[in-house]
Formats: structure tokens, sequence, C-alpha cells
């Protein structure tokens, strides 16, 4: 499926950012906020590539996460997307930047857990309590959405640990950003209900471990025992 969605354009990135002529201001602006993640990651050495949607993708996130062949795939879905415009629009401008690192470094966190062949796995000993009464197709969506929020509430985490190491100035802003963003229109047990996690990390304190992952790891399977 991944592979057909790849019709965009591959950018590569050294110790700058090397951009394609056609690329849009919106995309600018999306691609250098999140242009020192990407530095991070492939400092770390992991195999990450920034693909452009070239056609319109107006029912897509701006930002995105696959992974295709061994290799992170972060994809930006802008053009007739008028959510793109939309995100930046509910950023304050003094915090745009950060606020795009972060959302990059939400899309990291997906990429370490395919890297680590642990996308949508828990740790062992853990069960979630399944609703009752559900059909197999019922039980095979809630499953999907389950795990989908349990690796929503991992890049969130990761997204927070980047703004505590990179802008601790504006940690308490920008949390208090991301609890109003997972609490807009908000369905309960949908893939990004991941308040349970977000809020274990309102104290900019818990961030201890000096790793990206580290932290986020152990919050994460806190949330997961108290979340159930």
């Amino acid at each position: 499926m991944w592979k057909a969605f790849f019709a965009g354009i591959a950018l590569a990135w050294t110790s700058g950012l090397s951009v394609a002529a056609d690329l849009t201001p919106t995309e600018l602006r999306w691609l250098r906020g999140a242009g020192p993640v990407v530095a991070y990651a492939r400092a770390e050495g992991m195999p990450l590539d920034i693909v452009v949607q070239p056609q319109p993708t107006p029912k897509l996130p701006p930002l995105a996460l696959a992974f295709v062949d061994g290799r992170c795939k972060l994809v930006l879905s802008m053009r007739g997307n008028p959510e793109a415009e939309a995100t930046l629009a509910r950023i304050e401008p003094e915090l745009l930047i950060p606020t795009l690192e972060l959302m990059a470094a939400h899309e990291l966190g997906h990429c370490r857990r395919y890297l680590d062949g642990a996308w949508y796995g828990v740790p062992g000993g853990f069960a979630h309590v399944e609703p009752v009464g559900l059909s197999d197709e019922q039980r095979r969506a809630w499953e999907d959405s389950s795990a989908s929020r349990r690796e929503e509430g991992f890049g969130d985490l990761v997204g927070l640990a980047w703004t505590a190491a990179h802008h601790p100035q504006h940690y308490a802003r920008l949390h208090a950003w991301l609890v109003a963003e997972r609490s807009h229109e908000l369905v309960p047990g949908s893939p990004h209900d991941t308040l349970a996690w977000v809020r274990l990390a309102a104290d900019p304190a818990v961030w201890t471990d000096p790793s990206l992952f580290a932290t986020p790891e152990r919050l994460w399977r806190v949330g997961l025992a108290a979340d159930g």
C-alpha cells in the first residue's frame, strides 16, 4: 500500500536543506521546521527519507510517517490540503519552530518503533480489557484503533522529550498546546486520545535521561499500565 503512496519527491538532507525548485512556501516552512529533528536522525544513523507528495491530498495529515523496505519516510501531504495551513495558523508565531520540531520528533518516535520491530507491540504481560459483545469485524477495528492510539501516545512522549531537551524555556506552553490539540473534538479511545500519556509529562522534571527515547519508553509503559 505504502509503495503506491510514494509518488512524491524525495529530498536530500545534508548539512543544510536541499529542496526541489517547485516546493510550495507551506512545504518549505514545514521542512525547515523539521530540519533539526531530521539532522538528529541522520546523525544517529536512522534511515530516514523525506517525501513530498506532488498531488492534492486534502484528507491526509500534513505530516506523517511510513515505513518502506526498512526505511522511515517522513511524508508531507500539503498540496490541496487546507489542514497544512490551518495547523500553522493554530500555532503562536513565537512557538512555530519549536512546535514543528515537536511534531517532527513525534514522527521520529514512530520511526524508532518501526526500526525496533515493535510497531503495535506491547510489553510482555500487558493485557487490555476488550469491550464485550464485539463481532469479529468490530474486534479487529477496536484492536487496530487501540494499537494506533498506543503508538500515538509514544510519539507524543518523544515529541515532548525533544522539547524538554531543545526548547526547555517553552516546555510548559508546548505541553499545554499538545493537551489542547489532543482535547479538541476528542473521541475517547480514538487513535489521538493520548492524554493518558501526555499528562504524565506535565512536569519537565520527568525527563531525566538524555536519550530521546529512553524516558518516553518508561513513561509509555506507565501509561499502558494505568490505561489498561
